[in-house]
């Protein structure tokens, strides 16, 4: 489905991604994980077309979009949604007028589909009952969660979510991944950058991790916690130490998370 191959990206200057490559199935959650300052959302933003690698391919669906120009990209964004961390809504727009906003530019729709797709979204959310809301007057996990409405309201392929949690408290951080585990069973393919190592083990099926530009390794969540890799252990170290039971990767995953 997505596909990075042997990409260098630099800005002013700056080698931001250095030889990266990485493979993600359809219907995969991948998380992608390492350090502040690593390349973890250039590579979004590679995925999405809007940064231009300097050498290497991207191809999204077997379509090398790292070939194509700005115009030739608009169609195939519209299979392709992102969740940006500051959410990124219109202040003077209210919840359901941010949630359509791009559906009313896809002049074939009908406002009847609009406004049902809207409130679909919304539901799935679970904030029906707030459409005559403005961002102003939300909390912040409700500006996330419309944020994902207006992302999932055009159903596509691809939802990237960068940093889904930052700055939320412990009760709304957990409303957004189970939200991200619901998209997850609808077999929406799914790539989020995060650095909240227990949140990534409860949705990944693929972590990659990434430092400097380069990606120190990518495999199952049980493979990467296994890993002799140095700067694995290091960047896992935090939550080696918090946990006693990750230190037997031979225990199930799941049973070890619920304690």
């Amino acid at each position: 489905m997505i596909s990075l191959n042997n990409i260098t990206l630099t800005l002013e200057k700056r080698k931001i991604l250095n030889d990266v490559s990485m493979h993600i199935k359809p219907g995969e959650t991948a998380v992608i994980l390492g350090p502040s300052g690593a390349g973890k959302s250039t590579i979004l933003r590679a995925v999405l077309g809007l940064w231009k690698p300097d050498s290497g391919s991207i191809y999204v669906d077997k379509l090398k979009i790292s070939a194509l120009n700005e115009k030739q990209m608009l169609p195939l964004r519209k299979d392709m949604a992102m969740v940006f961390q500051n959410n990124a809504l219109f202040d003077s727009l209210t919840v359901e007028e941010n949630v359509s906003f791009f559906l009313k530019e896809q002049n074939h729709r009908s406002l009847e589909e609009i406004q049902r797709r809207m409130q679909d979204a919304l539901s799935f959310v679970n904030l029906k009952g707030s459409e005559k809301l403005y961002p102003s007057e939300l909390s912040g996990g409700m500006k996330k969660r419309v944020a994902i409405a207006r992302a999932i309201v055009l159903r596509p392929k691809v939802i990237m979510f960068d940093e889904p949690t930052t700055g939320l408290d412990p009760i709304n951080a957990r409303t957004i991944i189970e939200l991200i585990q619901k998209i997850k069973e609808n077999g929406t393919t799914t790539v989020i950058v995060t650095h909240i190592l227990r949140e990534a083990l409860l949705v990944a099926d693929k972590l990659i991790i990434i430092n400097d530009g380069l990606v120190v390794m990518a495999g199952t969540v049980h493979e990467v916690l296994s890993s002799d890799e140095p700067f694995v252990q290091s960047f896992f170290s935090e939550l080696y130490e918090e946990a006693d039971y990750i230190r037997d990767i031979r225990y199930d995953l799941d049973e070890a998370l619920a304690v």
